[in-house]
């Protein structure tokens, strides 16, 4: 009776053994996720899946189906390489010491590891297509294919070219599907590195050049719009317009990117818009083809796909045309969308106030690599599965005017804005639930005092 108690006892573990090993085997051999990185330059949310009933973006409409919109993103800083530098590092502009177009985090900061350099470290081929770092301070360590050597040596670009106001004022119509253009070219490399690739674990980071200045588009969509059409901001004006009781500092007196130098007519103002509209009709038609050969190539069930805006833009709000040195919810907030496989929630939107340092742990933590260390953002796992949920982090953002710094805290209903060095107080408060195009500045009102305490309580929390 004891041998077959022990007969028994023993067939059970070897049982139980076998499927252990089974299901470690399965654990083992699983695909690592991959990851498409989907950047574009100068995208406001104004897109259909963000409520825009104007503007025609199938492509991004059908991406934003497959996953979570977030409806309140917001980058670290309103400018292209310090913006880009942040959500590729996970830290703060303050952090990175990153505040221009013209300098090289990893000179400042040899001990960080980028997120493409991260994946490269474990395993994943690193691929790059297109603008992810601004252009000439590319990371180029950090990518197996793609990667571009910069142009400098040292931390600082001093050979930086600065604006050009006519190349700047120019709408540049295209012959066919623009396919002359380099954000063509670019989503055709993107299609290729797919093809090359889709038998290993990649991440492949695409970046498109517009509706970056001059607004560019095939002649066959800028007459997709009706000129006549166009809106108007409710705070239109024909030049950069600092509104009554508005510090001095929030909106500077000349344009970075359109109309510089000169004043908008209103026709001039909607014939800019359109080209506008028809460069992210343009954008979301590249983005179209990658997508489909995604679909093509059978990858989209195990790949992550994120779609992001390097920052927010002004379209003549305050008379301003351009992002540069705005605090303003327009110069911050983006279009973010997050396709995880399988999360609970994909195809809603989350409400809930995110910035981009999240993305780099986000990422990490969805495809399982090692946490990366040091960065100041949190993993937005939970937002995937319940976008809803429970989240109590607030969103910073910072630029620099001269020799003044300027600093924002954004909550689900709060913004709130201060400038160092400021002769007239340098705040600004804004209730997003009443005021959402941001036209009366509470900063100085008796009655929000408690609530701008608790705002620049929140500030003083960013880190330094």
């Amino acid at each position: 009776m004891m041998k077959l108690r022990n007969l028994i006892l023993l067939s059970l573990l070897i049982v139980a053994g076998a499927s252990l090993f089974e299901a470690r085997a399965q654990g083992a051999g699983k695909p690592k996720y991959n990851v498409l990185f989907i950047a574009v330059d100068d995208l406001r949310p104004e897109l259909g899946a963000y409520g825009n009933q104007i503007i025609k973006t199938p492509n991004i409409d059908r991406l934003a189906s497959w996953g979570v919109r977030f409806d309140a993103a917001y980058v670290q800083y309103p400018l292209c390489n310090p913006s880009r530098a942040s959500m590729l590092t996970g830290r703060y502009p303050t952090q990175t010491g990153v505040l221009d177009n013209r300098t090289w985090f990893g000179a400042l900061h040899p001990e960080i590891v980028s997120l493409p350099k991260h994946f490269k470290q474990h395993g994943y081929a690193s691929l790059r297509t297109g603008k992810i770092f601004h252009g000439g301070i590319d990371d180029t360590d950090a990518w197996t294919a793609g990667g571009e050597k910069r142009n400098f040596e040292g931390a600082v670009n001093t050979t930086a070219p600065g604006q050009n106001p006519a190349n700047s004022d120019r709408i540049i119509a295209l012959e066919g599907d623009g396919e002359s253009h380099g954000d063509y070219r670019i989503a055709t490399r993107a299609i290729e590195f797919l093809e090359e690739y889709k038998d290993k674990p990649f991440l492949l980071m695409f970046g498109l050049n517009k509706p970056h200045s001059p607004p560019t588009a095939p002649k066959k969509m800028i007459e997709m719009y009706d000129v006549a059409k166009m809106p108007l901001p409710v705070d239109f004006a024909p030049r950069p317009t600092i509104p009554p009781g508005f510090p001095k500092l929030s909106v500077p007196p000349r344009n970075g990117d359109l109309f510089i130098g000169r004043d908008a007519s209103e026709a001039e103002a909607r014939e800019v818009m359109r080209a506008y509209y028809a460069s992210v009709t343009f954008t979301d038609a590249n983005v179209g083809r990658v997508l489909d050969a995604l679909e093509r190539l059978k990858l989209r069930e195990k790949t992550i796909i994120v779609f992001w805006g390097d920052h927010g833009y002004h379209l003549g709000e305050k008379g301003k045309w351009s992002k540069h040195n705005s605090l303003f919810e327009v110069g911050a907030r983006v279009p973010l969308m997050i396709v995880a496989p399988g999360a609970k929630g994909n195809g809603k939107a989350s409400p809930r106030v995110v910035e981009a340092v999240d993305l780099y742990p986000t990422l990490a933590d969805l495809c399982a690599l090692p946490a990366p260390q040091g960065v100041a953002g949190q993993s937005l796992k939970p937002l995937l599965d319940n976008p809803r949920a429970k989240w109590d982090h607030p969103a910073y953002t910072v630029t620099k005017f001269g020799a003044s710094i300027g600093r924002a805290v954004r909550t689900e209903r709060w913004r709130y804005a201060e400038w160092s060095n400021s002769e007239d107080g340098g705040a600004m408060l804004f209730d997003r639930q009443k005021d959402p195009h941001e036209l009366k500045n509470l900063a100085s009102d008796p009655a929000h005092a408690k609530v701008v305490r608790e705002m620049k309580s929140l500030l003083d929390r960013m880190p330094k």
